[in-house]
């Protein structure tokens, strides 16, 4: 299966969009220029292309499988893992002291974005093992981040996120695996946890779960959670590995999707001979797991943009290919077939995909380039970078997902019959793809997360992004191509102000946002989403008139101007890049008024239905 990319919107977004230069004067990542950069994500394009993509059909077949109780991944993994962590790609964006390259977030998000379109199943696995290293970086004594940190970091060792248990889905507080001391900073853990990604692999020497457990004295809920580091193999001080720690997986998933990745059940302890290291203090585990959670939660969007983006890609390639009718305007009898990207109602649904594949990556690399910014300041503008990526993470996660799949089922349909066959990729992305709403907290748990956590804490945060996309949609109102957008965009603004003003006085609020919430996400990300959208589109517009100015083409000319888009990729892209944001605005942005029709209403159906 081949990987097509949109390496071109990538690097508008970092180098003509965003001010992600700036970031590279910084002491922390002054070691790069914008040549090496560019240079770093082509390579990670050529490894996505070339190792992972061969390998992607083959781990959808063959799948993950438990043999004699280890988890067996398919040959073609082995090759394509072993290539990553030689080149240093799993700790991309990990500190250089513990084995990473010390990558921006930005960059990392390209590099993720190919490696998660190429072969989503595999990437999954090394995200996972920088994830718990990350953990332990933060959290860890000096000693365990010597033992643990470089080794995850280049790929010797996998690693995981145990928070899910048979009783305890969503309410990670009702969990029930237990902790009991050993010694200072060592516990007997006991438990079973399921849905882990990644559990076991037969790739890395060792695989280090983060488990969440409760002491025998904790308090209920949450509250009552300490995390731990649990090796598979017990690891001496000296880096070695020694005896196995009585982890085991008590079976694997067989899974609509992502079948190269082993969704695990694990159990711990069932010999009463599991070890694990305490994390940071006890009964204080899910606040220091919310670090890997909402990284995690937003690596997610990342996987709903890459497979859409190349779901895309793919639709066009099969759509320009594909012969099928006459065009609309030919009305003679023996008029020749033409290709199917012809046809309005396919050109409609590829743009369609093409506006919200650009306002997801607008939305998830504006929130990259604030976790950089996170990084490299210090008291309140930390802070108000902080608070920017704490209120989008939440709308990464679910709007990119959510949408992600419906756009990856509107790739399917452009194939039409030939679509839902095993013939053409499209069938595999839409079932890896339905995953990502559901895993590190469905889409729903993240809209609550939104409107009962993220407007109370960071409510200043919340006003100045709403006010950013007001002024963007003024600032655009009047411009001769892009005005009706703005007003579009200005419309959606206000509608969602008012929504959340009228929210805040009514004593009813809390019962409007439970069944409504995720309603609320879906506005937001298109309000915000859009209004990044709309600031791109007139970047794009004045680039493409420079360059029809410099060539001498006059855009009313439309047969000539059309055939040089043809010849002139870098003209065809700004134009694409102002439609599909023209579009985005017609077609996306509605959809906040729509929301706001089911909002205002007030009926209380989801509490009188009777199931």
């Amino acid at each position: 299966m081949n990987y097509l990319d949109d390496l071109r919107d990538v690097k508008f977004n970092l180098f003509e969009w965003l001010p992600f230069v700036k970031l590279l004067k910084n002491e922390r990542f002054s070691g790069y220029e914008k040549n090496d950069v560019e240079m770093i994500m082509e390579e990670a394009l050529k490894v996505a292309q070339e190792v992972l993509a061969p390998c992607n059909e083959e781990g959808d077949k063959v799948g993950a499988q438990l043999v004699d109780g280890k988890v067996v991944l398919p040959k073609g993994y082995h090759a394509a893992y072993k290539t990553l962590c030689e080149a240093g790609w799993v700790g991309t964006t990990a500190d250089q002291e513990w084995g990473g390259m010390g990558l921006p977030e930005c960059v990392g998000t390209a590099v993720m974005e190919f490696f998660l379109g190429a072969n989503v199943a595999l990437t999954l696995t090394m995200m996972l093992g920088r994830g718990t290293s990350h953990l332990i970086e933060s959290f860890g004594s000096q000693e365990l981040k010597k033992i643990f940190c470089e080794r995850m970091n280049k790929g010797d060792w996998g690693g995981t996120m145990c928070l899910t248990e048979a009783g305890a889905g969503s309410d990670v507080g009702a969990s029930k695996t237990k902790a009991v001391k050993v010694r200072d900073g060592v516990y007997k853990i006991s438990g079973e946890k399921i849905f882990i990604t990644n559990g076991d692999n037969d790739l890395s020497e060792n695989v280090i779960h983060a488990v969440l457990a409760r002491l025998p004295d904790a308090p209920a809920g949450t509250k009552g959670l300490s995390l731990f580091i649990v090796p598979k193999i017990r690891v001496n001080q000296d880096g070695s590995l020694g005896a196995p720690n009585d982890v085991t997986v008590g079976s694997i998933e067989h899974k609509l999707g992502i079948h190269g990745s082993p969704t695990c059940v694990m159990v711990f302890g069932a010999n009463d001979g599991c070890e694990g290291y305490l994390l940071g203090k006890e009964n204080e585990g899910m606040a220091l797991m919310f670090l890997m959670m909402n990284a995690a939660r937003y690596e997610v969007g990342l996987q709903g943009l890459a497979i859409a983006s190349t779901a895309f890609k793919h639709a066009v390639e099969y759509s320009k290919q594909r012969l099928q009718g006459k065009h609309y305007k030919d009305r003679t009898p023996d008029g020749p077939q033409v290709p199917i990207v012809e046809h309005p109602d396919v050109k409609r649904m590829l743009l369609t995909q093409m506006g919200y594949a650009h306002a997801m990556r607008a939305l998830l690399y504006h929130t990259a380039y604030n976790l950089d910014m996170a990084k490299i300041s210090e008291g309140e503008e930390k802070k108000k970078y902080q608070g920017v990526v704490e209120v989008l993470t939440p709308i990464c996660k679910a709007w990119c997902t959510d949408w992600g799949v419906k756009m990856v089922d509107m790739s399917l349909q452009c194939y039409g019959g030939y679509g839902y066959t095993v013939e053409y990729p499209a069938e595999q992305y839409l079932r890896d793809a339905r995953i990502a709403p559901i895993y590190e907290g469905t889409n729903g748990i993240q809209a609550l997360d939104l409107c009962f956590r993220k407007f109370k804490i960071n409510g200043d945060s919340v006003q100045a992004l709403m006010a950013k996309a007001g002024e963007i949609a003024q600032e655009y109102a009047t411009d001769i191509d892009l005005g009706a957008s703005g007003m579009h965009l200005g419309a959606a603004v206000k509608e969602l102000g008012g929504i959340l003003k009228n929210l805040g006085g009514r004593m009813d609020a809390p019962l409007v946002m439970l069944p409504n919430a995720p309603l609320i996400l879906d506005m937001m990300g298109h309000v915000i989403s859009g209004a990044f959208l709309l600031e791109q589109a007139a970047i794009a517009q004045k680039r493409l008139k420079a360059i029809l100015r410099e060539k001498k083409v006059d855009p009313t000319e439309k047969k000539a101007y059309f055939a040089f888009l043809n010849d002139n990729s870098e003209a065809k892209f700004y134009h694409n890049k102002i439609q599909a944001a023209i579009h985005f605005m017609h077609y996306g942005v509605p959809q906040v008024h729509a929301n706001a029709v089911a909002l205002k209403s007030g009926v209380p159906t989801a509490y009188d239905v009777a199931f």
